[in-house]
């Protein structure tokens, strides 16, 4: 594989991005603006660990200000450079206009592997990360709100809002500096879940609709589909659990980075998730089928394919040998450019990382909204609810007791209307919804148009239209 014919990832963003504006009638001053990253800082500090001074080098990314705050992750590792940030904030400028997120595109990372440091060193280093991003308004309730990423989760994200509640102490709003919070410091029900059951809630809306399952040479429902998923983070597992339990699809193969697992049978994602957390990867696993090199899985036949870890998996070395007919990239940029050409010509049906794994910042702005409006969803409704549908069953019994009770209500019918909706019950409500209506805005332009033949393009044409759209509005 040469790098002259395989494009970065930053690279691969620009081209898609062009593919997409060359089939729009932008201002050539307008695509510009809407191209470039507004502003990168590279931030190098030191903290004295084990006797020493550690000096560390991180990142904060703004893609586009057309709407504020700007928003996306903050991740931990040791690839992070500033293409791959200044790539992704691009992302969440388009991810976010896609799904209707009010937000412009930012994102973060930090070069270090958190894996190597113990968890009170990992606070010390995230604290001081946040403060050198605070101090310059990079983390901010109305201007920069970062969120978790790759190696990053729930802790860090708390960190990162004590730090920041600590440096403006009357900012009454502080909580909603950053999203991705444990419960009890801000957060909200269902968050950690998100991503991967917006994978889910991508792939039901997919297939309600007839014409694009024909395209992908696929039919009937998720029940009994054939699934491997690659990286059982965060993501890929929300997605595994949900998509097997919950819509009956059979999940044959799962690659970590130190192999993977086949079983034509399925695998029990629960525990092979459990043996990853007990034993650090896959090798052992006694219920299925060990493959050394785990990449190969990626090249099984089997009906969705699942890339939900790194960026470039699939690219020019393997996208020929690719059989699954449906990916869905619950991963940032996990198909590079060139494979993307390869897939398209065999016919492969992508749908993009920009929608599918749009769930975290969808509920990332329910958080957000919550922090700001001091009050969790569900609180003032819930029992009211509860009540009307009360009336319900109460004027149900008296019918059935007037006709000599000739007739009952179902198993369990009762107990489940009664029920009024809680905040998780509301935020799975607000994502279906965005997923539905964001897949509905793609797939609109994939039939409508000749010009355009795959869902990453028109996702591409979706967002940035409304980023335009934005921008005049701003006058510009």
């Amino acid at each position: 594989m040469s790098s002259r014919t395989e494009p970065s990832f930053r690279e691969s963003v620009d081209l898609m991005f062009n593919r997409a504006v060359s089939l729009m009638d932008l201002p050539p001053g307008l695509e510009e603006k809407i191209r470039v990253c507004n502003a990168t800082y590279t931030v190098r500090f030191g903290v004295r660990l084990r006797g020493a001074m550690h000096t560390f080098t991180g990142y904060r990314s703004v893609h586009s200000e057309h709407m504020e705050p700007v928003k996306g992750g903050i991740r931990y590792a040791t690839g992070v450079n500033q293409d791959e940030v200044e790539a992704l904030a691009a992302l969440m400028t388009y991810k976010c206009a896609l799904v209707e997120a009010p937000f412009g595109g930012s994102k973060g990372g930090l070069c270090i592997d958190p894996r190597e440091y113990e968890e009170h060193e990992l606070e010390l280093i995230t604290r001081r990360f946040a403060y050198e991003l605070a101090k310059r308004d990079l983390i901010h309730p109305s201007q920069n709100v970062p969120a978790p990423d790759m190696g990053t989760g729930e802790r860090e994200m708390a960190w990162i809002a004590d730090q920041y509640a600590r440096m403006n102490t009357t900012d009454i709003n502080a909580r909603a500096c950053v999203t991705g919070k444990p419960l009890n410091a801000g957060g909200i029900s269902g968050r950690v879940e998100a991503t991967g059951r917006g994978v889910q809630y991508a792939l039901q809306e997919f297939f309600r609709h007839e014409e694009d399952k024909a395209a992908a040479g696929l039919s009937g429902k998720l029940d009994g589909k054939r699934l491997i998923v690659q990286g059982l983070g965060n993501v890929g597992y929300h997605a595994a659990k949900f998509l097997s339990e919950e819509d009956g699809a059979r999940i044959i193969g799962i690659i970590e980075r130190d192999g993977g697992l086949f079983s034509a049978d399925g695998l029990d994602v629960e525990a092979v998730r459990n043996w990853i957390v007990k034993h650090g990867g896959v090798t052992g696993y006694p219920d299925a089928q060990y493959v050394e090199d785990g990449a190969v899985l990626l090249e099984e036949e089997c009906d969705i394919l699942i890339p939900a870890a790194l960026e470039g998996v699939i690219n020019l070395s393997n996208a020929e040998r690719v059989k699954a007919p449906l990916i869905i990239e619950a991963a940032n940029g996990p198909v590079t450019a060139g494979a993307d050409d390869v897939l398209r010509k065999k016919g492969i049906v992508i749908i993009p990382d920009m929608y599918a794994n749009a769930g975290g910042v969808t509920v990332s702005y329910f958080e957000w909204v919550k922090n700001l409006s001091h009050i969790r969803f569900g609180r003032m409704q819930r029992r009211q609810e509860e009540a009307r549908h009360q009336l319900v069953i109460d004027e149900l019994q008296r019918l059935d007791d007037v006709m000599g009770g000739t007739w009952s209500m179902s198993p369990n019918f009762k107990d489940k209307y009664l029920k009024g909706a809680g905040e998780l019950e509301l935020v799975r409500s607000g994502l279906d919804d965005t997923m539905r209506v964001a897949y509905q805005s793609m797939r609109e332009v994939w039939h409508s148009r000749d010009d355009v033949t795959d869902l990453r393009t028109a996702a591409y044409l979706v967002s940035i239209d409304k980023v335009a759209k934005s921008y005049h509005a701003k006058g510009l």
